[in-house]
């Protein structure tokens, strides 16, 4: 797919960024460009420090809030992966505006430059915090990914196609709870929110793959959310520090005792196939039956929601030390096909 094109990723020195780039690279030797669009220029020359400074690798500094600059670096861009954002909740909340004109008004220059460069495909990256908001970021990501949604009308006759991909805690990604405790371990005491909590988790690894396989399933218009285990604060907790103390800290402003990909609302254009759902958009040209028909797949019954805590796909201690373990010596691993508790 990506061979002889030219792809650019925005936040592409983040943790999911570095990881795509080194898939696509490995996969696609005949790939044109691979351009990484951010604004940290340390953060550049490191990655490229990284990559040995690969000849298909190329680094444009910029923010997506520059809209000029954002043409700029799509002139000639065939596909684009949208994962720059400010993500930190506490932050988001603190700075408000910051966050808007980042994560809302960004995905607008995102939106404007790829339709006016004729880039044929973008995938925007979303969070399970988008689905009922309770928090800035939350909000700012659901906004965000409505315009990619309505980014295909506002296409008009040019061919470009929005899709978007919603996911959980990515384990290990940086300011995520996993490297967190991994540092508390010394100290002897956890803090943990509340001991009820569940997340929603995935792998880099599968973060990318699912991202990659959607640039082929998209039409335009989706919002792809992917089958992935759940656990138990407590049980984070045993697998990364069984000899330490917890301490109950409480829940922290904006956020949730248990995570939504899926609401009861968006069931009833959701379609859901082996490892992952589709929540179609309400567009009037949009053939929900047509898409059933091509694609295999099967609605949701009535009452749906995919929840990090009705979930039936559980991560266990084992295999969240085993994930990590593997991803500290940088190796392949998945949790993907059936954890049950």
């Amino acid at each position: 797919m990506f061979n002889g094109k030219t792809v650019l990723i925005t936040g592409g020195t983040g943790s999911f960024g570095k990881k795509f780039c080194a898939k696509v690279l490995q996969e696609y030797p005949n790939i044109n460009r691979l351009i990484v669009f951010s604004r940290d220029e340390l953060k550049q020359y490191e990655m490229a420090q990284q990559f040995n400074h690969h000849p298909k690798l190329r680094f444009f500094i910029g923010d997506v809030r520059d809209k000029e600059r954002l043409y700029r670096a799509m002139d000639g861009v065939n596909y684009v992966v949208h994962a720059a954002a400010l993500k930190q909740v506490p932050a988001a909340e603190y700075n408000p505006i910051e966050a808007i004109k980042t994560n809302v008004g960004g995905a607008e220059n995102v939106i404007n430059a790829a339709i006016d460069r004729g880039v044929k495909k973008v995938i925007a990256l979303s969070t399970d915090k988008a689905c009922n908001p309770i928090n800035l970021y939350g909000a700012t990501k659901l906004c965000s990914d409505k315009l990619f949604i309505a980014g295909n009308s506002y296409a008009g006759s040019k061919e470009t196609r929005f899709a978007v991909v919603r996911y959980g805690n990515v384990v290990g990604s940086r300011g995520s709870v996993v490297p967190f405790f991994l540092s508390c371990r010394d100290k002897g005491k956890l803090p943990i929110t509340d001991p009820r909590m569940t997340r929603f988790w995935i792998t880099l690894e599968q973060g990318v793959d699912f991202v990659l396989k959607n640039f082929e399933r998209m039409q335009g218009g989706e919002l792809f959310v992917p089958k992935i285990p759940s656990m138990n604060i407590m049980d984070l907790a045993k697998a990364i520090a069984p000899d330490c103390e917890t301490e109950i800290v409480g829940i922290r402003p904006g956020e949730k005792l248990h995570e939504y990909m899926i609401s009861v609302d968006d069931a009833r254009n959701t379609v859901e196939y082996d490892d992952y759902y589709v929540i179609q958009p309400s567009f009037v040209w949009w053939d929900q039956e047509h898409y059933l028909a091509t694609n295999g797949g099967r609605r949701v019954p009535e009452g749906f929601y995919y929840s990090s805590d009705n979930n039936d796909r559980w991560l266990t201690v084992e295999e969240l030390r085993s994930i990590i373990r593997r991803d500290l010596v940088g190796q392949t691993y998945s949790l993907w096909p059936s954890v049950h508790r």
